[in-house]
C-alpha cells in the first residue's frame, strides 16, 4: 500500500488518540471509560469528505482494504495475553463455551420488540445476535446484504459500533461496583466478539481492579476469540433458525398472517 497521505493521517490520529488517553468519567451507576480508539473514530469520521475532506474517497477505499491486517494485528496481542495464563483458561473453559447460549436472549428479547415496533424481516438479521463482522458474513450469504435481512444486521452492526464501546464499558463498570458478580464473569462477559466491545468492557474492569489487570485481560481476550469462533456456528444452527421461527409466531400474533417467503440467495 503506497498512499503516504493515508499512513500520515492514521498516524497523526494514533498520535493525538493516544495523547488523550483513557478517560474515566464516574457517574451515578458506574463509570464511563473513554478509551482513545473512541478519539480515532470520530476524528477519523471528521476527515471524511462528509465534513473537514481531508481524506479523500481514495484514503477511504484504501483503509477499509487494511481493516482485516489491523484486525489480525490486535488479535495477536490478545493472543500474547492468553497464552501466559493458559491452564487458568482451560480450566474455565466449560463456562467460556456455555455462555454462547446467552445468545438466543438477544433473540427472544430483540425479534419481538423490532417486530412491535414495525420492523419485518429487518428484524431477523438484526435481533438474531449482536451483528459483528462474522454475524454480517453470515446473513450476506444467506440472504445478501442487500435484503431486509442484510439491512437489519447492517444497522445493528454501525449502531453497535458506534455505541457498542461506551454501553459496554459502562454496564461491565457498573455490575463490578454494584452486583457480586467477580470480575474474571464479568471480563469474560465482554468478549462478545467485538475487539472495540471487549476492550472496552476490559478496560473499564482493570480500571477498577488493577491487580487483575493480567487475568481480567486474558479471559476477556480468550472468551471474545472463542466467541468468534462457536459463536458463528451458534448462530448459524441455533440463534438465525430460531429468530425466523419466532419472526413468525410474532408477524402472525400482530398483523394476523402470515409474514411473505423469504427471498435467499441462490443455493441457500
Amino acid at each position: 500500500m503506497k498512499n503516504v497521505k493515508l499512513h500520515l493521517l492514521v498516524l497523526g490520529l494514533v498520535v493525538i488518540s493516544e495523547f488523550i488517553g483513557v478517560i474515566n468519567i464516574p457517574i451515578g451507576i458506574g463509570t464511563i471509560v473513554l478509551l482513545p480508539m473512541l478519539y480515532a473514530m470520530i476524528f477519523g469520521v471528521l476527515l471524511t469528505p462528509k465534513f473537514l475532506n481531508v481524506a479523500r474517497e481514495k484514503e477511504m477505499d484504501d483503509a477499509g482494504s487494511l481493516i482485516s491486517l489491523t484486525l489480525m494485528l490486535l488479535m495477536a496481542k490478545y493472543g500474547t495475553n492468553i497464552g501466559p495464563t493458559l491452564p487458568k483458561i482451560l480450566a474455565a473453559s466449560p463456562a467460556l463455551i456455555l455462555q454462547e447460549f446467552g445468545n438466543i436472549g438477544t433473540v427472544l428479547l430483540g425479534v419481538p420488540i423490532a417486530v412491535l415496533l414495525g420492523l419485518k424481516r429487518e428484524a431477523i438479521g438484526g435481533a438474531h445476535s449482536i451483528a459483528r463482522e462474522p454475524n454480517v458474513a453470515l446473513v450476506g450469504d444467506k440472504f445478501g446484504l442487500d435484503s431486509e435481512e442484510g439491512q437489519g444486521v447492517l444497522g445493528v452492526y454501525i449502531v453497535g459500533t458506534v455505541f457498542g464501546t461506551v454501553f459496554i464499558g459502562l454496564m461491565a463498570s457498573f455490575l463490578a461496583a454494584n452486583t457480586s458478580l467477580h470480575p474474571y464473569s464479568l471480563a469474560m462477559a465482554s468478549g462478545v466478539g467485538s475487539g472495540s466491545m471487549m476492550t472496552a468492557g476490559v478496560g473499564s474492569l482493570v480500571a477498577m481492579f488493577p491487580e487483575m489487570e493480567e487475568m481480567i485481560t486474558a479471559f476477556g481476550a480468550a472468551s471474545n476469540m472463542l466467541s468468534g469462533l462457536d459463536g458463528l456456528y451458534m448462530s448459524l444452527w441455533l440463534a438465525l433458525p430460531l429468530a425466523e421461527w419466532l419472526y413468525k409466531k410474532v408477524y402472525k400474533m400482530k398483523y394476523k398472517e402470515l409474514p411473505e417467503v423469504p427471498v435467499t440467495k441462490e443455493g441457500n
